[in-house]
């Protein structure tokens, strides 16, 4: 076995890679960028060597830079992970002409599943069904235009080199296509260094799930079932799950035989996923193979008791597969949420910055649920916006779907980050909705569930109650402290401008009783806070809950899962002052285009004094190695430009102003 193995990446999937080689007693270099120096890959890799600046351009994408980290290092091989070089055909030769091992498959299947054009026709040779398109290159957007209303909208246009979500627009007419065209082209070049474009035609209301494969240098292929991946936005994956709700075992053995057959065809000697886009009615298409170990892999893990990493390294090593197909089994359920530094109220915009306060929750066996959390930060370090904005991938697992969907929720709660903006919330409010909860899944769920945006849930009625009880403890907490503690039993509590009437009583073991007017007595117990922690946790009528909580001027803003509200603890005069209290108007930001997120300026394709229409495009900006177009609210007249093509802007900066 490998005595010292290089990881070719950087976060959480470093992280990963570690793990498993300590277990297997195989010491581990991390290389690493200047933007990464104080990561958590690098303080737990054996050794670290720096490989150049922040881009990834100028460091992890560099296979002189990782060549050069192994001859120093005296590493036998080179885990990639995924994304940067990962599916790079090249850097698998060029390793392999260099007496070096790389842990991932041959590179000659790369080449011929890398490339999603070259890929389809295998796929459609091996017997694999594929999705209707045009896979021949496409050079100009006219082009693009023309093949496209031979096929039919809607189209998706997609980079031949993309993956992670980039290099993907969705056309529903000619100026889509156009636009989307150019957009794509420029994202491919910039992400995989490769500018070419294909289009398949976009299947309705799609689900999208992906089968893991898995083979040995011997010839064995084997498959580890499915995932289902159809919480997505932007094209790219935010929740997964294993096993599917939608398949059936016919159809699951069906998907498996095609995924396999595939691998075969290509003599495929690593971890990979073929994924497919599925029909509501559990047709199921061929869409790409990633060559590589995929984001999600964890759910696959929990459900199957295979670790995905330790086979890549056995397989690179020339071990064959120590189990058949029929050794393999699906057990239970598992969910992975992506905690992303994003602000799912501004549309899901990256954010970057200090990781100020990171509070995971407890790994391990939870009684109904079993907890794993993937992370690459600490507390304290740096969301960069030179690479993608992942800060963990948390799992729940449990014996049954339902059990895994109450775990995740839980184990949400239980996360706390502040510093950036992030999608826990977002999150959160998917495990609690009813059509998730169903199974009834597509890749629009987003886009039908939050059509308007997501702007949070109301609390439901139990919400309201969990509210006005962490409410009325951290104010008897704080009052004690102070000193100066109330014999008052009769409360207000304002949920923002709502208010409930409470009676306040302690039982002999001195629990809380809440008595609410209207709704009965609620118990509140096992209270575990005190000033200045940023979670508040409880027992209310014996269901343990935890809400996010910072003490403000007047109050308290308490977040549960989704539902966030500021809270206030009057006594009953106050809070008839507190209801004719005027709402704050909001300052107007109506002729003002302003930057999303901070990022690059790409382009500002508007002058002072041009008159623009609603939906012309007014600036590009780019972070996150994503190009976000900004396009006119409404008719009006540049009066001013706040920025030029290059600019680094901050969130909120105005790029252009109307008259």
């Amino acid at each position: 076995m490998f005595k010292k193995i290089l990881i070719a990446n950087r976060g959480e999937i470093a992280v990963r890679i570690i793990k498993t080689c300590r277990r297997m007693g195989i010491q581990t270099v991390q290389v690493y960028s200047e933007a990464d120096a104080g990561s958590l890959a690098v303080e737990m890799a054996d050794e670290a060597v720096l490989i150049g600046p922040a881009p990834a351009a100028q460091s992890y994408l560099l296979a002189d830079k990782i060549v050069e980290a192994v001859r120093q290092t005296g590493a036998q091989a080179v885990h990639p992970g995924f994304g940067f070089l990962s599916e790079n055909a090249g850097f698998a030769r060029r390793l392999r002409d260099e007496g070096i091992a790389f842990i991932g498959p041959n590179p000659e299947a790369i080449e011929a599943m890398g490339d999603k054009i070259s890929s389809k026709k295998l796929a459609a040779e091996a017997g694999v069904s594929t999705v209707p398109g045009h896979m021949g290159l496409i050079e100009t957007p006219d082009e693009a235009v023309r093949i496209a209303n031979q096929i039919g909208y809607p189209i998706m246009i997609k980079a031949s080199a993309g993956g992670g979500g980039k290099g993907i627009r969705v056309a529903h007419s000619d100026a889509d296509m156009a636009e989307g065209f150019a957009a794509v082209k420029a994202e491919a070049l910039n992400a995989f260094g490769d500018d070419r474009v294909f289009l398949e035609k976009f299947i309705i209301d799609p689900r999208h799930i992906e089968i893991q494969v898995l083979g040995d240098k011997h010839g064995h292929v084997v498959h580890l079932f499915e995932r289902e991946c159809s919480i997505q936005r932007r094209n790219q994956k935010v929740i997964e799950e294993a096993p599917s709700p939608l398949l059936d075992e016919a159809t699951r053995a069906a998907m498996g035989a095609q995924a396999v057959a595939l691998a075969q065809a290509v003599n495929y000697d690593s971890a990979g996923t073929v994924e497919f886009v599925a029909g509501q009615d559990k047709s199921f298409f061929f869409l790409e193979m990633n060559t590589r170990l995929q984001v999600e892999h964890p759910v696959t893990e929990l459900i199957t008791g295979v670790d995905l990493v330790e086979q890549m390294i056995r397989s690179a090593w020339g071990e064959a597969l120590a189990f058949e197909q029929k050794d393999l089994s699906i057990n239970g359920w598992a969910i992975e949420s992506r905690i992303y530094a994003e602000d799912p109220y501004r549309g899901f915009l990256p954010s970057i910055g200090r990781l100020v306060r990171y509070e995971q929750p407890e790994e391990g066996d939870q009684g109904d649920y079993t907890v794993r959390n993937d992370s690459g930060v600490r507390e304290g370090d740096e969301i960069s916006m030179f690479y993608d904005p992942m800060i963990a991938k948390l799992c729940a697992w449990g014996e049954t779907r339902e059990d895994a969907v109450t775990g995740m929720a839980r184990a949400l709660e239980d996360t706390h980050l502040s510093g950036l903006g992030h999608n826990v919330p977002f999150l959160a409010a998917v495990m609690d909705q009813d059509r998730f909860k169903s199974g009834e899944l597509s890749t629009s769920y987003i886009k039908d569930e939050f059509p308007d945006g997501f702007h949070g849930l109301r609390p439901t009625v139990e919400q309201e109650r969990i509210l006005i009880a962490s409410a009325l403890a951290m104010h008897e907490v704080i009052a004690e402290q102070d000193g100066d503690p109330s014999d008052r039993t009769d409360w207000i509590v304002m949920i923002d401008k709502t208010p409930h009437g409470v009676g306040l009583s302690y039982d002999e073991d001195e629990e809380m009783i809440l008595t609410l007017t209207g709704g009965g007595d609620i118990r509140l117990s096992d209270i575990d806070w005190r000033p200045g922690l940023a979670q508040f946790k409880a027992e209310l009528d014996g269901e343990a809950f935890t809400a996010e909580v910072k003490r403000v001027a007047d109050g308290f803003d308490i977040r549960h899962r989704a539902a966030l509200a500021r809270v206030r603890v009057l006594r009953p005069h106050v809070a008839e002052l507190y209801a004719r209290l005027p709402e704050k108007a909001a300052a107007d930001t109506s002729k003002l285009v302003l930057s999303p997120m901070p990022g690059l300026v790409v382009s500002i394709p508007v002058v002072v004094g041009q008159e623009v229409k609603t939906g012309e495009t007014v600036a590009i900006i780019e972070a996150m190695k994503m190009q976000n177009i900004l396009k006119a609210e409404r008719d009006g007249v540049v009066k001013a430009v706040g920025a030029k093509d290059g600019d680094p802007v901050a969130a909120d900066d105005v790029l252009v102003e109307f008259g």
